[in-house]
C-alpha cells in the first residue's frame, strides 16, 4: 500500500473519531507519530499533540549501581508518567527508535523516564535485569514529582516486555503498577530461545493458531527465525559452549557482529567496515570458537542452532527462569497489555497468544498481533482495519 492511500485512509478515520470519540484522535495521533506518517493526517494529529521537553540525564539508583535514566516532559498536566525500557541494544537510553518512541509518547501526553538495564545493553538476558526494572519502578513512583495517583505505567520492549511483567508481579512494586505492556516480548524464555535454535515453536499450537483471532490477527506468525536474536542466544550461552579461555574472545566477536546488526538498522553504511572486521577477526580465534564465529558471520541459524539446542534444553528448568520468563512467575494485579507484530522473527508472535492464554483467568489481559509492526517498531503500511485495531489497543492504555 502507498503512504499516500495509507494517508487517506487515515484521514478518513481521524474524522470519523472526530465525531464519534474525541479521545480516539490522541491513540491515532500517537500511531501517525509513531509510523512517521505525513500529509493531512499528521496535520489533524498536530491539533492533539503536546510541546514536550527533554530534560537532563539523571541517575536511578539499583542493586546494578546508579544507571542513567532521560525524562521527556510534556507541557501541561501529563496524563501519567511511564517507564520506558528497551530491550537488547548496546545504546540504552540512547537508541534512536527508543528515543522515538519517547519523544512520540511524550507528545501524547505522558511523561516518560526511559531507563536501561546495564546487562541489556551488553546483549545479556540475566535475573538482574528484572531486578533493575523492579528497582527502577519503585524509585521512579516515590519521586513526588512523577506522581498523579501513585502509580506509573511500565512499557517494555522486546525481551524487556515479557521481563516487565515479571518484576510488575513482585511484591514491593505490585501496587504502584498502573499497567504494563509487553511490546514484542516472550512468555517463557526457554521456549522463546528453543525457536530461534530451531525455528520451532513448543505448545499447543493450534490451540494458540485459532486463540490469534481472538487479538486481531488471521494467523500465528512462526517464520524462520533471525539470526539476529540466535547471535544474542550464543552470547548469553557461550560459556556452555567453548573452553573458559575462549569465552571473551568469541564474546568480543559476536559483540562486534551485533553492533554491526545494529548500525544495519540505523546507519547501513557505517554496518560495512564492521562486518568486514568481523570476518576477519574470526580467523583469529581458535577453534571452536572460529567456527561458531564463522556461523555467526554467515548468518547459518541452521548451522548455529543445532550446537545450542542442546544447551537450551538442559536449561528448561533451571532456577533463574522464574525471574525470566512471566508464565512461570507470579502476574501482576495492575492490567496487562500485550502488543506484538504478527510476522516478528525475533521473537514470534506465538509468544504473545501462549502467554495471554496462560494468563487468562489470572490476570486482566488485552492483547493485539498487528501487521503495523515488525519486531517492537510500528514501520509498516497495512489496510485500514489493522489501524483501527492497533488505535482501540492504544486507547485502552490511555484510559489506564
Amino acid at each position: 500500500m502507498t503512504r499516500r492511500r495509507f494517508a487517506a485512509i487515515l484521514l478518513i478515520f481521524l474524522l470519523v473519531a472526530g465525531f464519534v470519540a474525541l479521545p480516539y484522535l490522541d491513540a491515532l495521533g500517537f500511531i501517525i507519530r509513531a509510523a512517521d506518517i505525513g500529509g493531512t493526517p499528521a496535520t489533524l494529529a498536530g491539533w492533539r499533540t503536546y510541546t514536550y521537553t527533554r530534560q537532563p540525564d539523571m541517575w536511578v539508583p539499583t542493586r546494578s549501581g546508579n544507571i542513567p535514566a532521560r525524562l521527556y516532559e510534556p507541557d501541561g498536566r501529563p496524563r501519567r508518567t511511564l517507564l520506558l525500557m528497551p530491550g537488547v541494544h548496546r545504546d540504552g537510553i540512547n537508541e534512536s527508535r527508543l528515543v522515538g518512541l519517547a519523544e512520540d509518547l511524550s507528545a501524547t501526553g505522558y511523561r516518560v523516564v526511559t531507563v536501561a538495564a546495564p546487562d541489556l545493553q551488553k546483549f545479556k538476558v540475566t535475573p538482574e535485569v528484572t531486578d533493575v526494572i523492579e528497582d527502577a519502578v519503585k524509585w521512579t513512583s516515590e519521586q513526588p514529582q512523577f506522581r498523579t495517583d501513585g502509580k506509573i505505567g511500565i512499557v517494555g520492549i522486546s525481551f524487556t516486555g515479557g521481563l516487565s511483567i515479571v518484576a510488575c508481579g513482585r511484591e514491593s512494586i505490585r501496587d504502584r503498577v498502573a499497567f504494563v505492556m509487553s511490546f514484542g516480548g516472550h512468555g517463557d524464555l526457554s521456549r522463546a530461545m528453543h525457536y530461534l535454535a530451531s525455528g520451532e515453536v513448543l505448545g499447543d499450537l493450534e490451540k494458540a493458531k485459532r486463540s490469534s483471532a481472538v487479538l486481531g490477527a488471521e494467523h500465528v506468525g512462526v517464520h524462520p527465525p533471525h539470526d539476529y536474536g540466535l547471535a544474542v542466544t550464543l552470547l548469553n550461552l557461550i560459556d556452555r559452549v567453548v573452553p573458559p579461555e575462549q569465552v571473551a574472545p568469541l564474546s568480543k566477536g559476536i559483540d562486534g557482529f551485533l553492533l554491526a546488526s545494529s548500525l544495519a538498522v540505523t546507519d547501513p553504511p557505517k554496518s560495512v567496515p564492521v562486518f568486514a572486521e568481523m570476518k576477519k577477526y574470526q580467523e583469529t580465534l581458535p577453534e571452536p570458537s572460529r567456527t561458531y564465529m564463522q556461523y555467526v558471520n554467515d548468518r547459518a541459524v541452521d548451522k548455529l542452532g543445532p550446537v545450542l539446542l542442546p544447551v537450551i534444553e538442559s536449561l528448561k528448568n533451571h532456577p533463574a527462569m522464574p525471574a525470566l520468563s512471566p508464565e512461570r512467575a507470579t502476574p501482576p494485579t495492575a492490567p496487562i497489555f500485550l502488543l506484538h507484530g504478527v510476522d516478528d522473527s525475533v521473537i514470534p508472535s506465538v509468544e504473545t497468544v501462549l502467554l495471554a492464554e496462560h494468563l487468562k483467568g489470572k490476570a486482566r489481559v488485552t492483547g493485539l498481533l498487528s501487521g503495523l509492526i515488525t519486531h517492537a517498531e510500528v514501520n509498516r503500511t497495512p489496510g485500514a482495519i489493522e489501524v483501527w485495531r492497533l488505535a482501540q489497543f492504544w486507547r485502552a492504555i490511555m484510559k489506564q
